[in-house]
């Protein structure tokens, strides 16, 4: 007995699973939110907090200015590990301050 379909991965099922859910772009969002402190790190993920989007915005808040310069040069290496663990271009811009 054949069946048209072939087998699939469980990647590429999941995959194709996301992009038919509602409120898409909320889900990878979250899912940023989720995988910051393995793409910066321990020790940046650490000092910052109240980390949010605001449109396609991430903010980030930090205690001191050094950092927030750390963070602010580093920022297009951030947003291209972050957009590629999610596998979309959820991230557009880095905002951070310092408190």
């Amino acid at each position: 007995m054949a069946f048209g379909n072939k087998p699939q991965s469980m990647d590429q099922l999941l995959k194709d699973f996301l992009k038919k859910i509602p409120h898409r772009t909320k889900f990878k969002r979250g899912m940023v939110l989720h995988v910051w402190p393995e793409v910066v790190g321990e020790q940046i993920s650490e000092i910052t907090k109240n980390i949010h989007f605001e449109g396609d915005r991430l903010i980030i808040e930090v205690d001191n200015a050094a950092w927030r310069h750390e963070i602010h040069s580093n920022r297009y290496s951030i947003i291209k590990k972050l957009n590629d663990k999610v596998d979309a271009k959820i991230v557009k811009e880095i905002i951070v301050r310092a408190t």
